[in-house]
């Protein structure tokens, strides 16, 4: 076992204590990851305020990239590439895995029997299949893929979780075509990215919604084409005016009830609406199915974009690359491993795109 150090949650809600815990080391078809940058996701925090339950102690952390610097004895990834990590763990062979849908695999992960141990031998559950608020990680083989070493880490980072839902929510999930118009609602990190997405797709019209007038000035320097701000009684008509009909598909990259009540007033007949964001458990919202029904709209859920990782994230690295997707421009902080609070705290009022642990 390895000593290392780590962001470690004892009780929702309370802040995080960076103590040494134990790493073991990777066998079979797992790597250990040197960590030279992770980025706090609002999944993080909900999970450590206690969103969604889940077992304690536990380390977060799941959008990160580093450095090989062991491999299991079945691994193929060759020590010292350079890594995004991601908290997509695919075991390739079940019915969704085996039909190009990894990030829905079936097979299931026990965190709590993972590589992380308290010092004294306790269990310490692994959070999303990573634990990356710590210097290293062990993770599956499936869970990383290489990038260019030239690939700054901290942009890298990035691509793990908040690019790949983003931009996959638009590409891949509402399979938004060249010519069609967009609404995203929420101008925050990921959303950020549905932009640059519908960007890329070469969407018409891409309308941005969000609460504040900052958020709205950034989204349209990723791209958007028109800013509404969500505290106008009846937003869709503002959105509708400016592309001159419905969307042919809404993203909705918060986790906010009325952002989910809202948003099929935003679609054209035909258009669907695709559920990013995360609610915490037990939050419902409601819609009349006749209207869905008589309008031919749908619904449907994206977890992670629809990625498929070996494919996805070197495409999105080569538009990086091209100058066609902004990553430097989404980092609004660095900090050290011992500030994470601060940065989660940071990242709580708002105001942040994407806050980056950098080791």
């Amino acid at each position: 076992m390895t000593t290392i150090k780590a962001a470690v949650c004892h009780e929702f809600g309370a802040p995080l204590t960076i103590e040494d815990v134990a790493l073991r080391p990777p066998s079979g078809g797992e790597v250990e990851v040197t960590l030279e940058a992770v980025a706090i996701c609002h999944s993080d925090i909900s999970f450590a305020e206690g969103a969604w339950g889940g077992s304690l102690p536990a380390v977060y952390g799941h959008e990160a990239a580093g450095l090989v610097t062991a491999v299991g004895d079945g691994a193929k990834v060759p020590v010292g590439a350079s890594v995004v990590v991601t908290l997509i763990r695919a075991c390739g062979s079940c019915p969704n895995c085996a039909t190009g849908k990894p990030t829905i695999c079936e097979t299931p992960y026990d965190g709590d029997q993972g590589p992380l141990k308290t010092v004294d031998g306790g269990m310490l559950h692994q959070a999303m299949a990573c634990g990356a608020f710590a210097e290293k990680v062990v993770v599956d083989q499936s869970q990383v893929v290489v990038v260019p070493d030239a690939l700054p880490k901290d942009a890298a980072a990035l691509i793990s979780c908040g690019v790949i839902t983003g931009v996959g929510a638009v590409v891949n999930a509402a399979g938004l075509r060249a010519g069609q118009d967009v609404v995203v609602i929420g101008a925050g990190g990921v959303g950020l990215n549905a932009i640059q997405g519908a960007r890329i797709a070469g969407a018409r019209r891409i309308v941005a919604v969000d609460m504040s007038d900052e958020k709205l000035a950034m989204a349209r320097e990723f791209g958007a084409t028109d800013g509404v701000l969500a505290t106008d009684p009846r937003p869709w008509r503002a959105a509708m005016q400016a592309m001159g009909r419905g969307a042919d598909a809404v993203i909705v990259t918060v986790g906010a009830i009325p952002a989910y009540d809202s948003a099929p007033r935003y679609l054209a007949a035909g258009g669907k609406v695709v559920m990013v964001g995360m609610p915490h458990s037990g939050q419902a919202s409601s819609y009349e199915p006749v209207i869905l029904a008589a309008t031919g709209q749908g619904m449907v859920g994206s977890k992670m974009g629809d990625v498929v990782i070996q494919r996805d994230i070197p495409w999105m690295v080569d538009l990086y690359q091209q100058g066609r997707l902004k990553l430097d421009e989404l980092i609004s902080g660095r900090w050290t491993l011992d500030q994470i609070n601060e940065a989660i705290a940071d990242t709580k009022g708002g105001a942040a795109k994407r806050n980056v642990i950098v080791f």
